[in-house]
């Protein structure tokens, strides 16, 4: 059956084209900076937004029109199948993600729930051997059910933490099996409300417990891929764990698992935590540890994870150029973690939403790779911090100088002359080539 059948493959046709349903920048084979766009860009449709986002809210039932939803229970999950790849192929997107549980309904018990994984595997094994879309990452979801209402790995509840293992060891195989070139980790309701009833120091130890159980388990079944964990600070928990970068990385190097892990890093997360998109990212590239990156933006105006499609060039260029410095990507990739608006509930919307996202993240990658290209910015930083490249500077960096040294110096030269930012030229130079290229 088809789903999009009045939805014709999507295809480049560049920036005087007026068809909607076409990209104007997202060229696949188009070379940027050694690599083709698709190469650099690795985009990847998340199964839950796209197939199983109903559109509901707070304050509002489901609303989407999806051709999919005349099924019910494994009839539904089957159906999915079948319009996730009609829709990757006529966007030609290389990669998808997904939950367990956005692909096949929970059973009566784990066993049922195992069966129903199992038949769907199989059948997305099936559409992928004939496809050219592969599994950028899959992961377990370990918030919605109503076990996980203290968390999943930091459970107050030993038997949730025991079920929460089985669920990621079941889908730890799938992602051998579908050949995945990631496994992420999101602690959805990993954090708590109140320190009131929170051994914290337990639920960190226990934390720490079952993500190495997950690496021992790697090894043990032939898991190649990378190990990814993907911050956020709030919602649905007051304060979680992995609150940012910084927090999660520190996490990993106090118990010793920051070698086998990388960061995901969300665009919307790093808003809820008061940081932008590129200081994440920066912080995770400065310490080896960025991965891969869900593509959306937050608005605002709004203090939740909104998860909208990516349409801001000026955050999405820094973006690129974050990860063009940090040498792009390896395993990872970009995956729209979005949603379209309640509004635009029509199949095709999710076409439009899609194209907006894809042609964002084309136009970006060329203008960072510009920049970097004409170390625009780079001269500028060699610039500011030229004076630690010789004299008293020089002895800093390289490890000769001591709080002794340092005081003679200070003290034989009593001005000290700084040199302007020069923040707002570095801005218009930023919007220059945002325009021009």
């Amino acid at each position: 059956m088809a789903y999009f059948e009045h939805i014709k493959p999507i295809t480049y046709e560049g920036r005087d084209s007026n068809n909607l349903l076409a990209f104007k920048h997202y060229n696949p084979t188009e070379m940027v900076a050694g690599k083709t766009m698709e190469e650099h860009l690795r985009f990847a449709v998340a199964y839950w937004h796209t197939f199983t986002g109903s559109g509901a809210d707070p304050f509002g039932e489901p609303n989407m029109i999806r051709p999919w939803d005349q099924y019910t229970g494994m009839d539904l999950a089957k159906a999915r199948v079948e319009a996730a790849f009609e829709f990757f192929e006529k966007l030609n997107v290389p990669y998808f993600c997904f939950h367990d549980r956005d692909i096949a309904p929970e059973g009566d018990n784990l066993r049922e729930t195992y069966k129903n994984l199992d038949e769907i595997v199989a059948m997305i094994k099936e559409y992928m051997k004939t496809s050219k879309v592969k599994l950028l990452w899959n992961t377990a979801n370990l918030f919605t059910h109503p076990r996980y209402v203290h968390g999943a790995a930091t459970s107050c509840h030993a038997d949730v933490f025991a079920y929460a293992a089985a669920q990621v060891k079941k889908g730890l195989e799938i992602a051998v099996e579908l050949g995945a070139e990631n496994y992420v980790f999101w602690g959805g309701r990993e954090g708590y409300e109140t320190l009131l009833n929170t051994d914290m120091k337990l639920e960190l130890d226990n934390l720490a417990r079952f993500l190495q159980m997950a690496v021992d388990y790697t090894k043990e079944i032939g898991f190649k891929g990378q190990l990814l964990i993907e911050p956020k600070p709030k919602e649905p928990t007051k304060h979680q764990y992995d609150f940012d970068a910084a927090t999660t990385i520190a996490f990993l190097q106090s118990y010793g698992l920051k070698e086998h892990f990388k960061l995901n890093i969300e665009a919307n997360h790093a808003t809820l935590a008061g940081h932008t998109f590129e200081h994440e990212l920066r912080v995770a590239s400065i310490h080896g540890m960025l991965g891969s990156i869900d593509a959306n933006q937050g608005d605002l105006l709004l203090g939740w994870d909104t998860d909208e499609f990516p349409t801001d060039l000026y955050s999405v260029t820094l973006a690129m150029y974050e990860i063009l410095k940090a040498g792009g990507f390896t395993t990872g990739g970009i995956n729209f973690d979005a949603k379209v608006r309640r509004g635009s509930f029509e199949p095709e919307d999710l076409f439009y939403a899609h194209i907006a996202g894809m042609d964002t993240y084309a136009r970006g990658l060329k203008v960072a790779a510009k920049l970097i290209e004409d170390r625009v910015l780079d001269r500028f930083i060699e610039e500011r911090y030229s004076s630690f490249k010789s004299g008293i500077g020089l002895e800093i960096v390289s490890g000769k100088a001591n709080f002794h040294t340092l005081e003679q110096h200070a003290l034989q030269n009593p001005v000290i002359r700084n040199q302007s930012g020069k923040q707002e030229r570095i801005k218009a130079l930023l919007n220059e080539y945002i325009f021009r290229y």
